[in-house]
């Protein structure tokens, strides 16, 4: 029988599916949940430094082929994420997670919060979401390069701690070549690729309105409708950057054929997001053996065989 067994950076983990950040991982008890399904890790939902409440719903819709968003960061601020990560660290040490953090305010939460857990006891992996709301009138952080550049010189400055960087989708070669660079030149352990697709539109056909309240209508959007625009970035990325960053891929897995594309992109870690929203915890054991199946048919006994090894055409 296939395993599924991954070692992400110095960790172990039965199988590599998470959740992605924002999807059942907004209070401990749902937080309770991921711990206790069959996913191999979590991710905490993306912290700023006070709690937020978040945009006006409607603000998230389920949609045929995927969904689409305008949350506005919701959650209840990072000092709850944090004691918690300190408590679960402390309570299992084995059992390794991802605290996800954020910013609303732009370049100087980012420090403070990074600040914040450098000076606490957690020790384990964070990931510094550089895709999410920044300072209205500019892009998102990883959208920036020379903000980017700069925000990680500074963190890094003083961060001793194993981190990575969340990213929004790219769709230029130049862009991949351009945030690689500079990637390539800090610390950091990993990347999350990607996030949702920003600011797409869907209209309700019976009404002629759009589905979301905030923005008017424009929203992330996630699940099916973005597997090619991911399967590129995890791809793109894998053949950039050093060795030894590996990558979490998201966006668009809703079965283990979408999985196992994603391992041969490159991906190291997965995470789901749309389909969890949809189906539940329950969608971590039915991928795991969706997975399987097709490893066993293929001839693989783990993932570290195919993982990276997509064929170009000569």
């Amino acid at each position: 029988m296939p395993t599924l067994t991954t070692k992400f950076h110095s960790h172990t983990f039965e199988n590599p599916f998470m959740n992605a950040s924002g999807v059942h991982c907004m209070s401990i008890q749902d937080i309770d949940g991921l711990a206790h399904s069959a996913a191999g890790s979590f991710v905490t939902k993306s912290a700023t430094k006070a709690a937020r409440a978040g945009n006006p719903e409607p603000r998230y819709l389920n949609l045929d082929f995927g969904s689409i968003n305008s949350m506005g960061l919701p959650n209840n601020g990072l000092d709850y994420y944090l004691d918690d990560a300190i408590r679960r660290q402390q309570a299992a040490p084995d059992k390794a997670f991802v605290l996800s953090v954020a910013s609303y305010e732009g370049f100087h939460e980012y420090v403070e919060n990074m600040r914040t857990i450098q000076n606490s006891d957690y020790n384990g992996l964070v990931e510094l979401n550089l895709s999410c709301p920044n300072v209205p009138g500019k892009p998102q952080m990883a959208y920036d390069f020379e903000d980017t550049h700069r925000l990680l010189s500074e963190i890094t400055a003083f961060y001793t701690k194993p981190f990575g960087v969340k990213l929004p989708p790219y769709f230029d070669l130049l862009h991949f070549d351009q945030m690689a660079k500079i990637l390539n030149q800090f610390p950091i352990k990993f990347i999350n690729s990607i996030n949702s697709i920003g600011n797409g539109l869907y209209i309700d056909a019976k009404t002629d309105t759009v589905v979301i309240k905030p923005k008017a209508g424009f929203g992330g959007i996630g699940g099916e409708y973005v597997k090619p625009t991911a399967l590129a970035n995890v791809r793109a990325f894998y053949t950039r950057l050093r060795d030894d960053i590996q990558i979490i891929g998201t966006g668009g897995i809703l079965n283990g054929q979408d999985a196992y594309e994603h391992l041969l992109c490159g991906a190291t870690m997965l995470q789901i997001g749309t389909q969890l929203e949809k189906e539940g915890l329950a969608v971590f054991d039915r991928i795991q053996k969706e997975l399987l199946e097709i490893m066993t048919e293929k001839g693989y006994q783990s993932i570290d065989e195919f993982r990276g090894k997509l064929k170009a055409i000569d």
